[in-house]
């Protein structure tokens, strides 16, 4: 009893500032980068302090292509504003520094833009009714965010399963569309049940709870910020399990 008592406050005060850091990156970005999600916001507040601001851009962006393809009701207007986006990842770090608040942090952290590109190149994937061989593909490029965030990190963790499951896993929670829902997360499974068997270092903790979560998601046993969920993060911060 009193180890867990002594974990759920860990829990608890690493919940808040992270809390506090999303109101102000959400004012920052314009965008929420833990997606209107609580554990996602305690995740991204694990992540290694030096590299908090390109890490939290990376997943401003990942939310800001997700709203284009999947809030865009227009197809060929979300076509155009994602190709924006291709260009403008294209060009990050070859001239002036980008006024756009993502692209700038994203500059500033040296961020690989020709590699978050692709990542444009997989919502793109989503504007057409995606078959399995399409979602895989969509998987790999959108798993990009993870691969970059643990090279900011300078986090040496195997992510491969890990971006590919949460990719999907994620999806399987944005999208209206059911059959879409059950494909991806079928998809997700294996390949989260993977990530979340290994021992995450320190600086890549941040991923490895995003796994957790992802998984906790697709179960939907309990609420999102649930006690018992919450308490299942703080305990990862601490293990790497």
């Amino acid at each position: 009893m009193t180890i867990v008592v002594f974990t759920m406050r860990i829990a608890a005060g690493a919940a808040k500032p992270a809390s506090n850091d999303m109101v102000n990156d959400t004012q920052t970005f314009g965008i929420d980068p833990a997606a209107g999600h609580p554990e996602r916001a305690l995740a991204l507040g694990y992540a290694p302090l030096a590299a908090h601001d390109g890490i939290v851009a990376l997943f401003a962006l990942d939310a800001t292509l997700a709203k284009l393809a999947m809030g865009t009701r227009d197809p060929m207007v979300a076509q155009l504003r994602l190709t924006w986006w291709h260009e403008a990842l294209s060009a990050l770090g070859t001239g002036r520094p980008p006024a756009q608040p993502i692209l700038r942090a994203l500059s500033e952290a040296q961020a690989n833009g020709a590699a978050l590109a692709q990542m444009e190149v997989g919502w793109e994937r989503l504007l057409a009714a995606p078959d399995d061989e399409a979602l895989s593909a969509f998987s790999e490029e959108r798993g990009i965010l993870f691969a970059e965030a643990a090279r900011l990190a300078r986090a040496q963790d195997d992510v491969v399963a890990a971006a590919r499951g949460w990719a999907l896993a994620d999806l399987s929670r944005l999208t209206v569309d059911a059959g879409l829902s059950a494909r991806a997360g079928a998809l997700a499974r294996p390949l989260l049940q993977r990530a979340a068997a290994q021992r995450w270092s320190p600086a890549g903790r941040f991923l490895g709870a995003l796994v957790h979560v992802a998984q906790a998601d697709l179960l939907g046993e309990k609420a999102a910020g649930a006690p018992l969920r919450v308490l299942r993060l703080a305990w990862h911060r601490m293990s790497g399990r």
